[in-house]
Formats: structure tokens, C-alpha cells, sequence
């Protein structure tokens, strides 16, 4: 297979699929914070939706389970959307866009800002 075939196969792969749910589950054990909680990935149309239990009680202060981040597969571009919970408004909150599902997961388990691990 070459190249531009394989390319083509990757592009209609459906989202969500359980091969990205498990390789987002396994980046998230690199996340910088909140390490001691068990996030849960979730399929949604178009992408996954992560939830962990709110450790900081800054958002629940019983420590309920909260939103955490939303990603979407942009078919278009053949990229990725990242979203974090505005939880004041109660919406998802644009990030960025980017070519690679693992360069998300870089920023989100990064999270210099806090505005997904709160």
C-alpha cells in the first residue's frame, strides 16, 4: 500500500473507534495533572469526550464527576479539535486545531493554563 492510499484508508476511518479511545487512554497516564484520578474517554459523534472526577473541588465541590475536554476528528481537514468545559457557561470552549491527534494530547495533558485539568 502506498502512501496516498494509506492516507485515504486513515481519512475515512469512522470516529469514534476504539483503537483512538485506547491510545487517548493511554496518553492521558502522561498528563501533568491530577495524576492520582482515573479519567474516563467516552464516545461521542465525531470524537471522544473525557470525564475524570473533580479532585480540586473547583468546579463540584462534592467531587462529581466533571467534563474534562472534548476532541473532534474534523474530516474536512483531516484534523483534530480540541475543546475545553467552560463550566460557568456550561459549554465547550474552542482550543485549537491540530493536524495530528497526538499533538493534542500534548497540549491537554499539558494543560500550562488549567482550563482542562481544574
Amino acid at each position: 500500500m502506498d502512501a496516498a492510499t494509506h492516507m485515504a484508508a486513515v481519512a475515512r476511518l469512522p470516529h469514534p473507534n476504539e483503537f483512538d479511545r485506547r491510545r487517548i487512554e493511554r496518553a492521558l497516564l502522561a498528563r501533568e495533572r491530577y495524576r492520582y484520578v482515573a479519567p474516563r474517554v467516552l464516545p461521542v459523534t465525531g470524537g471522544y469526550r473525557i470525564e475524570s472526577p473533580c479532585c480540586s473541588r473547583n468546579i463540584d465541590a462534592e467531587g462529581g464527576v466533571i467534563d474534562v475536554a472534548l476532541i473532534e476528528y474534523h474530516a474536512e481537514t483531516q484534523g483534530w479539535r480540541l475543546y475545553h468545559k467552560n463550566h460557568t457557561q456550561g459549554a465547550w470552549a474552542f482550543e485549537n486545531s491540530y493536524n495530528r491527534l497526538s499533538e493534542a494530547l500534548v497540549q491537554l495533558n499539558a494543560d500550562p493554563e488549567r482550563k482542562f485539568w481544574q
